[in-house]
């Protein structure tokens, strides 16, 4: 299983972090996905996932990914 980190700056609020979850679940090997409003950092786990199909997907949300 392999790990991916974004830093998502621009995420203010559970809706936000929902949006991007939601987006994220979406891809392809993705097995889970956590949000850390907090630190606004996104952490994606799973099988042969592709850095460009998650940027995508956290722009499709609205939202960019650091």
């Amino acid at each position: 299983m392999s790990e991916l980190v974004y830093s998502v700056p621009d995420m203010s609020c559970d809706h936000c972090t929902a949006a991007v979850r939601g987006q994220l679940e979406r891809i392809s090997g993705v097995e889970t996905v956590e949000v850390d409003l907090a630190t606004k950092r996104v952490v994606v786990r799973g099988e042969d996932l592709q850095d460009a199909a998650l940027r995508a997907a956290i722009d499709e949300a609205g939202y960019e990914a650091a």
